[in-house]
């Protein structure tokens, strides 16, 4: 039989709009950092793509491409590694205004907005677009239409020049779309915006771990032994929270370092002390209970009795102010990478996107700092929206 109190908090909860709304954003968001690579156009590790003459194009910019195969052995990966790291790509693309094929070379002019100027033109192999090809011996030679070239394999082909031009044509000649156009380095900007949602609920999950993990050891230590204990704990809980938190997060990862993994860690020691006070204000309530009472007659040991018996007493505040956390956790994130000390680039994060396209604002190109913060807004409204429906949801005051 389901737990009647349960299920009347969940239909609660369910028939909340605001917070219904917020879950359908998040399950949505969770779904597509979970699949990441396999829903984006750019499938590069960090979806870090660079063509720098098409930088800054705005959405729904569409240029044709010339595919080059890279003359490097590139590991195939699974699909499982795919979806969490992405594939190292075989080809290289360039834009182009115009190609041409004359023999068995084909010549390109780069891409320019102003097709009167002079731009830049550069040629390249049939056989080297196609394959990868030995550096030391690209083309041994043509002999009656007849190309003959060695591969990073050390096999050697013939093809003639006629089929070499059609493959290109029908293959290695592409029309690219960037829904929401290009980044100031000429990146897919769809693909790192959707790539930033793994980096903001990554920072959300693991920081309230941590503070949860801490919160509820020292909260419920302090409030079950009080006296001395309980002195050490809140003097403790004081001081760090007498200290800005975007201080004390800043002052922990410098002395961490930059990176991926400092962030979500300095984050998370720093939102631990609302966890532990509010653990305590709980702990202190329930351990004068008749039933903690007869846990101590029966002599269960101080451990057991706070792990099964007052610890799920306790875990209804301890889920509200979750979700409060992970919006927090969120904004923490963003401002850290904004200011240069959180995720470093090429990894995609919300604050850095912001961070290397505000000045855009002055440029009529908006959208590239409003689009991340326009979903860093959504993400801590939907939180903060489900943490209230919880808090509602959870009251045993309400019917």
């Amino acid at each position: 039989m389901p737990n009647t109190t349960s299920f009347s908090a969940w239909n609660r909860l369910l028939r909340n709009p605001l917070a219904l709304s917020g879950m359908i954003i998040i399950l949505i968001t969770l779904l597509a950092a979970i699949l990441g690579y396999l829903i984006i156009p750019d499938k590069s590790p960090d979806a870090n793509q660079q063509h720098i003459e098409i930088a800054a194009r705005k959405p729904g910019f569409k240029v044709q491409m010339l595919k080059v195969c890279k003359n490097e052995d590139v590991e195939s990966r699974g699909l499982f590694k795919r979806m969490l790291f992405g594939q190292k790509n075989r080809f290289r693309f360039i834009p182009f205004n115009d190609l041409s094929m004359i023999e068995d070379s084909v010549l390109i002019i780069d891409f320019s907005e102003d097709l009167s100027a002079h731009n830049f033109r550069r040629s390249f192999q049939l056989a080297d677009v196609i394959y990868p090809l030995d550096p030391g011996n690209k083309q041994a030679g043509i002999k009656d239409g007849i190309v003959a070239f060695t591969d990073i394999y050390g096999l050697l082909h013939q093809i003639s020049i006629v089929d070499l031009q059609q493959s290109v044509r029908g293959e290695h000649i592409i029309n690219r779309r960037f829904f929401l156009g290009t980044d100031r380095f000429g990146r897919d900007f769809y693909s790192r915006l959707l790539l930033g949602t793994r980096v903001s609920l990554s920072v959300g999950f693991i920081s309230v771990s941590i503070s949860l993990l801490i919160g509820l050891i020292l909260g419920s230590v302090a409030g079950y032994f009080r006296g001395r204990t309980d002195d050490i704990i809140m003097w403790f809980i004081n001081v760090v929270w007498s200290i800005p938190t975007l201080l004390l997060v800043i002052a922990i990862t410098l002395a961490l370092g930059k990176g991926f993994w400092q962030v979500f860690v300095a984050v998370g020691l720093t939102m631990w002390v609302e966890v532990a006070r509010v653990v305590r204000g709980q702990v202190l309530g329930i351990r004068e209970k008749e039933f903690i009472q007869a846990a101590k007659s029966l002599g269960y040991s101080s451990v057991r009795i706070i792990f099964r018996h007052v610890l799920p007493n306790v875990i209804t505040p301890v889920i509200i102010i979750s979700a409060a956390n992970f919006a927090s956790a969120i904004l923490m994130e963003a401002g850290l990478s904004f200011l240069g000390i959180g995720v470093q680039p090429p990894i995609p994060s919300w604050g850095t996107m912001i961070k290397d396209h505000y000045g855009f604002i002055i440029v009529n190109k908006a959208y590239l700092a409003f689009l991340p913060g326009l979903a860093i807004m959504l993400m801590v409204l939907s939180f903060t929206m489900v943490g209230n429906g919880l808090r509602d949801a959870l009251d045993v005051r309400r019917k």
